[in-house]
């Protein structure tokens, strides 16, 4: 796959700064990520050489990884391993982090992997761990942003959008991702709102 061939996600060029500013603080302490659903790859290839005292382990289903491994290629980082196929629903690899991360994810995902990915998380997260997710989110039913039909208007048209292509995806609940936390040891300590009508939330793990 030529560098002209790699997948790319343009939002991950408008949303990646804004992330990292985050990230940097709130990993400043942590050693090892996983991020879950690394898509292209291209967060992955940003994110680590800019926090090189981590290592960064991108994961995803198995159909991405050729994507991924490209994007590893044409931009290495030794802090970088490759991919681990990774289904939410299914089997996890045998890992200990202190931090988990995913982006734009979490609204793809169907209710019943999100809640296969919260049950999962003590598996692999180790006290005191974080679990940080960026993406669009509902907060007491309603949507964050703005649009041409007023507050909240474009992530409201984004769901139905999504929930038109499949049924089972959608903008999800704040309050219902914090009782699955909760069900998993873990608990909300920090919610960011972030440029593109998306929040960055953090959860962590109860030691």
């Amino acid at each position: 796959m030529s560098a002209g061939e790699l997948p790319d996600a343009p939002a991950c060029a408008r949303n990646r700064e804004p992330i990292l500013r985050e990230l940097r603080r709130l990993l400043a302490h942590r050693r090892s990520v996983l991020e879950i659903g690394s898509g292209t790859g291209q967060h992955a290839v940003y994110f680590a050489p800019r926090l090189p005292h981590l290592t960064w382990q991108t994961s995803d289903l198995a159909e991405n990884l050729p994507g991924i491994r490209a994007w590893l290629a044409a931009q290495p980082a030794s802090n970088m391993p490759p991919p681990l196929e990774l289904d939410v629903s299914g089997e996890w690899p045998d890992l200990a982090v202190d931090a988990v991360f995913t982006a734009n994810s979490l609204h793809i995902m169907s209710a019943d992997s999100v809640r296969a990915l919260f049950r999962a998380l003590p598996r692999v997260l180790q006290p005191g761990g974080a679990l940080i997710v960026y993406g669009p989110m509902k907060i007491a039913g309603g949507y964050i942003g703005s649009g041409p039909g007023g507050i909240g208007s474009s992530n409201a048209d984004f769901d139905r959008w999504l929930k038109q292509r499949d049924p089972h995806s959608g903008i999800r609940d704040l309050e219902w991702l914090d009782r699955l936390a909760e069900d998993a040891g873990l608990q909300r300590v920090e919610n960011h709102y972030l440029p593109a009508n998306n929040q960055l939330v953090v959860w962590q793990h109860i030691e």
